[in-house]
């Protein structure tokens, strides 16, 4: 790389529209400007505002702004997938496809080497001509796209006679044979897969828009390592027929900011190891009825907890959606907090001992960094969050996953304890696997 383009390169950063993609974005930005490269990132305006201060080399790592395209549909002032729905993010990819012009315009003026972006299919076709090199840089947990982007995946997952059943197994050729679905999760899957978006609504399915991605790019990133994920490198290095490099997990340098002094305040009353951590990021919102479970599995442990939920669906606020009575009964040893929090410094705050988490690779991936013994119990929702739950819990032995329902995917006060008490009891075995 250096015989072609000198010791150091200009990059251009362009990942798609949500924070879980975004920030990671940043992560590696920051690792390469440390190596002296640049960094030309490309974002919508206000969720520049939101993210500038994640930037650690402001003289290498310059912020561009684009015009964010009006979508019929999108509230106004929404920019990313954290500012609307579930049922109209795909207006979020119409819009990320009408900035091709904006970006184009962008790569003629910037001339970067390389450009790295996920979810903008288009992008390589703009890139080639003009000489530049474009990598699909995957935040996604390598073990979700062999099992549904990569050709191999697809081919079987698009056969019309496939089954729940069938997508429950391992598929064929899947490296992992201890990764697999449950009848819930095959259902949500096959379903998905089903729906086709009409053809003048320029909706590209996610599964074909992250095939086309991987498929036309010059070369795949992974934010990963080999010692989690070699399997799945290699089969997806075979499968898609291009190299494949991996940044490491982009585990984010100890932060430099303290905790805020509520919480040093909060959690310094309790012993070390002993405060449960519940959090299901900046996009998962639950339904009242699994809050309250959650909440009440938290209850049923008898250890002090911290909950950061967003307000379920069906309730107007956080105190609306608790369960009767929880507020007294838990007094001082539990907080359910509805807004944004410094995730770093609390993982790594010693009184934390346990992470009840959703399984989004970059919380589990931050896990690992943290200073603290901590132990994990997966709640996976949705898509790729299963196979980052499987994998830490099945392959790495490093969690325990709540037990839900098979048909309906819900879980009970009852399992939620059932997993903590597992991984905090000091006797049982799985709770001492590292």
């Amino acid at each position: 790389m250096e015989k072609c383009y000198g010791s150091t390169l200009h990059i251009a950063m362009y990942p798609w529209f949500a924070f879980g993609h975004i920030t990671p974005f940043i992560h590696l930005s920051n690792k390469l400007a440390e190596k002296g490269h640049t960094i030309s990132f490309i974002i919508p305006p206000i969720t520049k505002s939101k993210v500038e201060h994640l930037n650690r080399f402001p003289n290498l790592i310059t912020f561009y702004p684009i015009t964010f395209p009006h979508v019929e549909g999108l509230p106004s002032g929404a920019e990313t997938t954290h500012d609307v729905p579930s049922s109209i993010k795909d207006l979020i990819n119409i819009a990320m496809d009408k900035t091709q012009n904006q970006i184009e315009f962008l790569l003629r003026k910037l001339k970067p080497h390389f450009i790295l972006y996920d979810f903008a299919y288009w992008v390589p076709n703009l890139a080639r001509p003009l000489g530049i090199k474009s990598m699909h840089y995957s935040v996604v947990n390598p073990a979700a796209t062999a099992h549904s982007v990569s050709p191999a995946a697809l081919h079987n997952l698009r056969e019309s006679k496939i089954t729940e059943t069938d997508l429950m197994k391992p598929l064929p050729g899947y490296p992992d044979p201890s990764i697999h679905l449950h009848f819930h999760e095959a259902r949500a899957l096959r379903m998905y897969l089903s729906v086709k978006p009409s053809s003048n609504s320029g909706v590209v399915h996610l599964f074909d828009r992250l095939y086309m991605s991987l498929a036309e790019c010059d070369v795949i990133g992974i934010k990963g390592c080999r010692e989690i994920d070699g399997m799945f490198v290699d089969f997806l290095e075979k499968d898609f027929k291009k190299p494949i490099l991996l940044s490491g997990p982009l585990i984010p340098d100890p932060p430099s900011e303290p905790l805020e002094k509520k919480w040093v305040n909060y959690l310094s009353q309790f012993n070390p190891n002993s405060v449960i951590y519940c959090c299901f990021g900046s996009e998962v919102t639950l339904s009242k009825s699994q809050f309250q479970e959650l909440l009440l599995g938290l209850e049923l442990s008898g250890l002090p907890f911290l909950a950061v939920l967003r307000t379920p669906s069906g309730a107007d606020s956080i105190e609306e959606a608790l369960p009767d009575g929880f507020q007294e009964r838990i007094g001082g040893r539990g907080v359910v907090y509805g807004g944004w929090i410094q995730q770093p410094q609390i993982l790594n705050h010693p009184s934390i001992g346990l992470f009840v988490t959703h399984c989004g690779w970059g919380s589990l991936l931050e896990v690992l960094g943290a200073k603290s013994k901590c132990e994990l119990v997966l709640i996976p929702m949705i898509g790729d969050q299963i196979y980052n739950a499987r994998t830490f819990g099945n392959t790495l032995k490093a969690g325990i996953e709540v037990e839900k329902s098979e048909e309906q995917g819900l879980f009970t006060k009852e399992s939620v304890f059932e997993a903590i008490k597992t991984v905090m009891d000091e006797d049982n075995e799985v709770g001492k696997e590292d």
